[in-house]
């Protein structure tokens, strides 16, 4: 594990309760943040600060990226040198959108498994309300209202992962944005707007209105569904909020028991389960990627004030971060 702050430790919940897994190395530049890990967690696993050292002496077969995002893809590229089988990152992919196609053709071109950590896909609330639309449950879906706390690039993934799993991995036609710049954020390395809005059109014609930060939002972060034959809102964690099926109005949203084990536990082993398979994770590249190009689509569309449709293209960089530097 290459990283371990909170997030490595988030990792490590679901390293330790996967018996197929032995923890052989902790890479940290604070080798004391590394060291409190281990011994929390018990894992007896070798404590490195250089990562390159780390992967040429272990030979790992799965790493997992807990780092800020500049790093991901410099080092899923120093993976992929060292004959790493799969690379599990934490999201977002990077900071622009060159960066992210180009370690989406390096995982197709090299075979290695990659995925981001969208972790939310395993609350068990996110899964019922997946079947639920599927089984048709509300009809036929016609708009989204999507929410999450700033940004777009390092929240809104969350929530344009969760619109697209529950409708199915559609495509997008086009989208069209607002940001707010008046108070501008810096997470994990990466400078973003404080609040962003628009609209998205996927592909079957469902319309979804956004929100990430900014006041008078309905949910703190989530999706409401909207269909023809009823509605659901659901927050980022799988926990449903209001809901009606119009023809029986004695349907209610169902009643979630506590998730014992838990996302993180999920993530792991489906990365596992794909290594030992060959299938394509829940969490694989291509899905992050979908949902990230319609993060830069919005910021090109902020760009150049005008709708973008998608597949995005003649981007490279994050025109969000252009539009900073030249004001």
């Amino acid at each position: 594990m290459i990283g371990c702050g909170g997030r490595g430790k988030a990792h490590a919940v679901g390293l330790q309760a996967d018996e197929r897994c032995d923890v052989v190395a902790l890479v940290d530049p604070n080798a004391e943040a590394a060291e409190a890990l281990n011994t929390e967690f018990g894992l007896g696993a070798k404590v490195y600060t250089d990562h390159r050292e780390m992967l040429r002496t272990e030979r790992p077969e799965l790493v997992i990226v807990a780092l800020w995002t500049p790093l991901h893809l410099p080092v899923f590229k120093d993976c992929v040198d060292a004959g790493v089988r799969a690379v599990h990152s934490e999201k977002p992919m990077a900071p622009t959108w060159g960066e992210c196609r180009e370690m989406a053709a390096l995982a197709e071109s090299s075979g290695v498994q990659l995925t981001f950590c969208h972790q939310r896909r395993f609350a068990r609330g996110n899964q019922l309300a997946r079947k639920l639309i599927a089984e048709g449950r509300f009809g036929k879906i016609e708009r989204l209202d999507l929410y999450s706390p700033p940004n777009l690039l390092d929240c809104g993934t969350h929530t344009f992962d969760q619109a697209l799993s529950f409708l199915g991995e559609p495509g997008v036609k086009w989208v069209m944005a607002s940001v707010d710049t008046s108070k501008l954020l810096k997470w994990f390395d990466v400078e973003a707007e404080g609040m962003a809005t628009g609209t998205i059109v996927f592909e079957g014609d469902v319309r979804a209105h956004f929100q990430t930060g900014g006041p008078d939002m309905d949910i703190w972060g989530g999706v409401r569904i909207l269909g023809s034959e009823g509605f659901l809102e659901v927050t980022w964690d799988g926990e449903f909020r209001r809901g009606a099926v119009y023809a029986d109005s004695s349907w209610q949203p169902p009643t979630m028991e506590p998730d014992v084990e838990g996302p993180m536990i999920a993530t792991i082993r489906d990365a596992i389960d794909c290594m030992e398979s060959g299938a394509e994770p829940e969490l694989s590249y291509r899905k992050a990627l979908r949902a990230t190009e319609i993060i830069f689509a919005c910021y090109e569309s902020v760009r150049l004030h005008q709708r973008i449709e998608l597949p995005l293209t003649g981007v490279e960089d994050n025109p969000l971060h252009a539009l900073i530097a030249a004001r």
